[in-house]
C-alpha cells in the first residue's frame, strides 16, 4: 500500500531535483530560499529522515504564515504566498513518510498522517498561491483515491423529531450530520477539489425549493472574527468544519430590544455591540432573552429565518452556510 501511494505521489512531482523549480523575487529572504532548496534536496535524497524534513518544512510554513498575516491581505506579496504553498507541499510529503515507514516518524502513519497531510494541503490551497501546476490539488486527489475516498458521496438521512423543531422555527444543533463529508478540512468554494467535499444537508429537502435554489457560502477567518448581530430572510444551516465559534441567538419577537439600524439597507443588523453593549444608549438590550452555544467541528446549527444571531470565532475557523426556504 505504501509503495503504491509513493508511486502515485511521484507521478505528480517533477522527476528529479533539477526539474523542480524554486525561483523567487528579491522580496523573499535568501535564508528562506536556502531553506526551501534544502527541503527540495531532502525530498529527492535517499535515506533522508522524516523528522528533519518535517522540521524544515514547519519552519517554512511558520515564517511564511507570519508574512501572510501581517498587514492587510491585499498588501501580502504573492511571492510569500508561493513560499507558503511550497512549505505546505514539503510538510505534507514529510508527514506521508510516516505511512511509508510504518508510522515510526514524528508525523505518525495511517489515517492520522493522511488527515494531517490533507489538512496541510487545504491550508496551502486557501492561503497560498498555485505552484507546480496545481500540485496541492493533485496531491489531495491522490490521497483521497489511496484512502478509498469518494469525493461528494452522501449519506441519506431520515429527518425525524428534528422536523418538529423546523416547523416550530426553533434553533437546534444537529450533531454528526456532516461526519460523512470526505475530509474534515476547510473547503474553499473557488477550488473544485475542495468544493466536492461539501455536501448539502439532507434536511434542506424539508424546504419548498430544489437544490439549485440553496445558497452556499463559506467562512474562513482567524480567532476573534465577529459577525455582528443580524438576521437573514431564509433558514440557515451553519456547518462548522474547522475550529469553534461562540453563537448567541435572539427570537424575532425581541427585535425592538435589539435596536436595528433605521436605514433600510441595514435594518437587518443591530446597532448593539453584543459583548460590550452601551446600556445607556440601548437600555432594553440587557432584558432581551437569548440562547447561546459553542459550535464545534462536526456540528450544524439550524438558524430559523429572521432569528437574530451573533457569531465570534474562538480559534482559526472554517464554516459553511446553507440558506434555504
Amino acid at each position: 500500500m505504501a509503495a503504491l501511494l509513493w508511486s502515485n505521489i511521484s507521478a505528480i512531482l517533477p522527476p528529479d531535483e533539477a526539474s523542480f523549480p524554486l525561483q523567487f523575487s528579491d522580496n523573499v529572504d535568501p535564508a528562506m530560499e536556502d531553506l526551501l532548496l534544502r527541503c527540495r534536496r531532502r525530498l529527492y535524497a535517499r535515506g533522508s529522515r522524516q523528522n528533519v524534513r518535517l522540521t524544515d518544512a514547519q519552519i517554512v510554513t511558520d515564517i511564511s504564515w507570519e508574512k501572510l498575516n501581517t498587514g492587510t491581505w491585499r498588501d501580502v506579496d504573492k511571492e510569500w504566498r508561493r513560499v507558503y504553498a511550497y512549505g505546505c507541499l514539503f510538510k505534507a510529503l514529510a508527514l506521508l513518510c510516516g505511512v511509508a515507514d510504518g508510522g515510526r516518524g514524528r508525523g505518525g502513519g495511517g489515517a492520522g498522517a493522511y488527515g494531517k497531510a490533507v489538512r496541510t494541503c487545504d491550508l496551502g490551497l486557501l492561503m497560498g498561491a498555485s505552484v507546480l501546476d496545481g500540485v496541492l490539488q493533485r496531491l489531495v486527489r491522490v490521497l483521497q483515491t489511496d484512502a478509498g475516498g469518494e469525493p461528494g458521496r452522501r449519506k441519506r438521512l431520515k429527518p425525524n423529531h428534528q422536523r418538529l423543531k423546523f416547523k416550530q422555527s426553533k434553533p437546534v444543533i444537529l450533531e454528526g450530520i456532516i461526519s460523512h463529508w470526505p475530509a474534515p478540512q476547510p473547503p474553499q468554494l473557488e477550488i473544485p477539489e475542495l468544493k466536492e467535499d461539501i455536501c448539502i444537508p439532507d434536511y434542506c429537502c424539508l424546504g419548498d425549493e430544489d437544490e439549485d435554489h440553496i445558497t452556499i457560502n463559506a467562512w474562513f477567518g482567524p480567532p476573534g472574527t465577529v459577525s455582528p448581530l443580524h438576521q437573514d430572510p431564509q433558514h440557515n444551516f451553519l456547518a462548522q468544519v474547522l475550529g469553534s465559534k461562540y453563537i448567541r441567538l435572539y427570537s424575532p419577537s425581541e427585535s425592538e430590544k435589539l435596536y436595528p439600524h433605521e436605514s433600510p439597507l441595514l435594518h437587518n443588523t443591530s446597532q448593539v455591540e453584543v459583548e460590550n453593549p452601551d446600556v445607556e444608549r440601548f437600555s432594553e438590550f440587557p432584558d432581551a432573552p437569548y440562547q447561546e452555544c459553542v459550535l464545534r467541528p462536526g456540528d450544524v446549527l439550524f438558524i430559523p429565518a429572521r432569528h437574530w444571531h451573533y457569531v465570534r470565532s474562538l480559534e482559526l475557523s472554517f464554516s459553511v452556510s446553507f440558506w434555504w426556504s
